[in-house]
């Protein structure tokens, strides 16, 4: 097969990424350490739904000799590029396909093949966890996708079987999971870990991880309801540490935090270099990830891979994730969560055990293999004749 010239948008693999930028970072080093033929041109911009003009004006993948699109600076300027359909068309018009991943999808058809990366339905399922402008402006990509993409590209088997149940009209053929695998697991990433600032990480003792972006999809203030439960009952001073940036709908968390009665114990250090996240993974005594609703879950995935016993929420693409190599709990259950906690604080052994399975878990994970179902697709793409839509025919 020919090779083919693919438009990838990269438009939220900035530096302060979070998992949809992460997943498509990955794929693009990935797919550019393969040694396939393709010749790709990144899209800084794509859409104008998401902007982000430090990632508009960033050429980290130079060095690979490969080209860049439209170079849109200002959002007016991205929002009056991409609505305008014969503009769009002209410039996508000369590759044989687009690989689209922020969301966006253009509300028509594109005059080259279009594969879509599905992340999640939590803005359609449960629309509360957003803003209302992150809800429409997620609803209409996936709704224009369902329409008008080639192939939809979902992290997990929770999220296609989610998308098929919001769109019905949709061939489920035309939908294929391709997991993530840790960012830290990527051709050619070589991070050494370290120690962030602060006393207690020099002291060596034992703390309790959460991670993840602040917001109420992540439930971190049931978190905080399960950790002060866990001390009324005389569990150990152990510390709590929250790594995240802040998201949206949490207002006031800060001051939850500071009226518990062991405010002292709990860290919450914003966002945090992949170093430190390392080093936090390494040494924690358990991850804890009760989220309520994850089109993958990274944030586990990664810890495990690290060794990171995981006690981890079952709703979603969770117990894809985690299967029996960790503990699964309902993302309400309090006193669950209280007692695999209690338990293992207590059974060292069983940490250790944990911290074994997540590691051999977390290995059956991997972008070598993500990448090439990938490629794969891309060659099934190239060696259409005529375009399939997704459309059933009634």
């Amino acid at each position: 097969m020919a090779p083919l010239n693919i438009a990838f948008d990269v438009s939220q693999t900035g530096r302060r990424k979070a998992g949809c930028g992460f997943y498509a970072a990955a794929l693009i080093d990935g797919l550019l350490a393969s040694g396939a033929a393709h010749h790709f041109t990144l899209l800084t911009s794509f859409g104008d739904f998401f902007h982000d003009p430090t990632q508009a004006a960033a050429f980290p993948h130079r060095r690979q000799g490969v080209a860049y699109g439209p170079r849109l600076l200002r959002r007016s300027d991205a929002e009056a590029f991409w609505r305008d359909q014969q503009r769009v068309n002209e410039r996508l018009g000369g590759f044989d396909l687009v690989h689209a991943n922020n969301f966006w999808c253009p509300p028509w058809r594109l005059p080259c093949r279009l594969i879509y990366t599905l992340y999640d339905m939590s803005f359609a399922e449960h629309p509360e966890w957003t803003t209302e402008k992150n809800r429409l402006g997620c609803f209409q990509g996936v709704l224009q996708a369902s329409l008008h993409a080639d192939w939809l590209v979902a992290i997990s088997h929770a999220s296609k079987r989610a998308f098929l149940r919001h769109y019905p009209h949709v061939v489920p053929e035309r939908v294929r999971v391709i997991h993530p695998a840790s960012r830290f697991d990527q051709p050619g990433f070589d991070v050494q870990p370290a120690q962030p600032r602060g006393e207690l990480f020099r002291s060596g003792q034992p703390f309790l991880l959460s991670t993840g972006t602040i917001e109420p999809r992540k439930n971190q203030r049931f978190l905080l309801e399960v950790y002060n439960r866990f001390r009324e009952r005389g569990g150990a001073a152990i510390p709590l540490v929250l790594a995240g940036g802040k998201g949206w709908l949490m207002e006031g968390f800060e001051k939850d935090l500071a009226a518990s009665p062991w405010a002292a114990d709990i860290h919450l250090l914003g966002y945090v270099r992949d170093r430190e996240l390392v080093w936090l993974y390494r040494h924690c005594l358990v991850n804890l990830y009760p989220s309520h609703y994850e089109g993958f879950g990274l944030p586990v995935l990664e810890g495990m891979g690290q060794g990171a016993p995981v006690i981890s929420s079952n709703s979603t693409s969770l117990p894809e994730i985690v299967a029996d190599a960790g503990l699964l709990l309902a993302p309400d259950d309090r006193d669950g969560w209280v007692e695999a906690i209690e338990s293992l604080v207590a059974e060292p052994r069983r940490r250790e055990a944990l911290a074994v399975a997540a590691r051999q878990r977390a290995a059956g994970f991997s972008w070598e293999e993500s990448t090439g179902q990938l490629l794969d697709l891309y060659a099934e793409a190239g060696s259409l004749e005529r375009r399939h839509r997704l459309v059933s025919v009634h």
